[in-house]
């Protein structure tokens, strides 16, 4: 696929004429140095986002695993200015509840107080402009349908609640690997998004709004454009911190 617009590795657009295919300058971006700079860019131009990128990041999305193989996901693209809009509100709507879940949680520990309090200025910046994002992506999963409880054993029938409860716990195991392979394929070409979800304190405002059915449920919401700041160096806990070998508790050496 060739196409006209491509974008640098720090984020800004190249017109028609400048160079080559989308593959092209995705290959200039290695996968670790995508995983270790593909920082959550919260502020946004408002230049409009070529179709060309979002199929194809788009298509990078689809080719994440999903359980059983069975690709239940959808994708919502909201390019509409009125649409935009009007998820904006019921994310800015969302986000005033988890300003205050983060204000009586605090600080994280690994977090010094200045770190803390730049992310909590550029979230609240994403609070206010979520709409003025020129794509807002809606990755979404349909719920998957157990046969009924006749059609198992007695040993399974048993348990039949339990399967129902386990069907809900492992549903974002199915597209949240598919929105990280969007994030990737984002950063490659230049573009900046990150995964929220206060849109989820008013789900069926949103469903209502793009009209999504019963069975498919919205997980995250998705502000996609170029960067104002800079990709750069993402700061993350130390593996030898978080990692444990053979059971809970017992330090991972090198």
């Amino acid at each position: 696929m060739r196409v006209g617009v491509t974008a640098t590795k720090g984020g800004a657009a190249a017109g028609a004429g400048e160079v080559g295919s989308l593959e092209a300058k995705m290959s200039e971006i290695g996968l670790f140095e995508a995983m270790y700079t593909a920082r959550a860019l919260r502020k946004l131009k408002p230049d409009p986002v070529p179709e060309e990128l979002i199929f194809r990041v788009l298509e990078a999305g689809t080719r994440a695993g999903s359980g059983g193989n069975a690709q239940r996901w959808a994708f919502i693209v909201v390019r509409d200015a009125a649409q935009r809009y009007k998820l904006g509100e019921i994310y800015r709507r969302g986000s005033d509840i988890s300003a205050e879940v983060y204000a009586r949680r605090g600080r994280p520990p690994h977090l010094s107080d200045e770190q803390f309090q730049k992310m909590m200025t550029a979230g609240a910046h994403l609070w206010d402009h979520m709409g003025e994002a020129p794509v807002l992506l809606v990755p979404c999963i349909e719920s998957n349908t157990l046969p009924p409880r006749e059609a198992f054993p007695p040993a399974i029938r048993a348990r039949y609640n339990d399967l129902a409860v386990y069907q809900q716990l492992i549903r974002g195991a199915s597209i949240y690997p598919a929105v990280q392979n969007i994030i990737l394929a984002c950063r490659a070409v230049g573009l900046a998004t990150l995964i929220t979800t206060n849109h989820l304190y008013y789900e069926a405002e949103l469903r209502s709004v793009l009209g999504i059915p019963d069975e498919m449920f919205p997980c995250a919401l998705m502000p996609i454009g170029w960067p104002i700041g800079k990709f750069g160096p993402v700061n993350r806990r130390p593996v030898s911190e978080v990692a444990f070998a053979d059971q809970w508790g017992t330090p991972l050496v090198t």
